[in-house]
């Protein structure tokens, strides 16, 4: 990346008094936050220029790049700041889990407040999204989604195409329970497809809401 460019980005970010803006962490592929720390320019200017994401230690005071010791680096693929320049949000492919407790995210943990309940149906989907992305960056001996992923676009493409057809069969029985289990089986293989291919369930679920809004009532 060009000076130029980094100074136009460090540009466009408010730091704050103590010369910090806070980074949002997120997998660009599973829409999952990771974490969350801090950044001073030289940490911004760090992670521009090799591609890996640095932070400001705040109790260490000290620049560190994420995985240094563990090896789970974060490797960036786009930075976004906020309208009001004062956050940062960080895409990533995260290389291994990200929390120092070995969870996928520091924020793997359970609820202490509840709002308004999001459908189940988007809650079970984006989690089996989830999972399959913590597949792809730490494979498992005996996971069906980690040998998936390995076999590549060709062999998960088969797979689609064979339960797209046991679908229609399904459907022509006219029995609901097997249709049910049939269409799952496509929906899973489906988002393992959209992982392979690098594609976040979110970019779907944003076409489907331009389509909606551009639709008649």
């Amino acid at each position: 990346m060009t000076e130029e460019t980094i100074g136009r980005v460090l540009s466009a970010i408010r730091f704050g008094g103590d010369g910090l803006v806070p980074v949002i962490v997120q997998d660009a592929s599973s829409g999952q936050v990771r974490m969350i720390g801090y950044a001073n320019a030289e940490a911004l200017r760090r992670t521009l220029e090799t591609g890996l994401v640095h932070f400001w230690s705040r109790s260490r005071q000290r620049l560190w790049m994420k995985g240094e010791t563990s090896g789970n680096v974060l490797e960036l693929v786009e930075l976004r700041v906020d309208c009001d320049g004062d956050a940062v949000l960080a895409r990533v492919r995260p290389q291994g889990p990200t929390c120092h407790t070995g969870k996928a995210s520091c924020f793997d943990t359970q609820p202490v407040a509840r709002g308004v309940p999001a459908p189940e149906s988007s809650l079970i989907v984006d989690e089996v999204a989830r999972v399959i992305a913590a597949r792809a960056a730490d494979p498992q001996p005996g996971s069906y989604t980690s040998a998936l992923l390995a076999a590549g676009v060709d062999r998960i493409a088969r797979k689609i195409g064979e339960e797209a057809a046991e679908v229609i069969v399904a459907a022509k029985n006219g029995e609901a329970e097997p249709l049910a289990r049939e269409a799952a089986d496509l929906l899973y293989h489906l988002l393992v497809l959209l992982q392979a291919c690098g594609v976040p369930v979110e970019q779907v679920w944003q076409v489907l809401r331009e389509r909606r809004g551009h639709s008649s009532p």
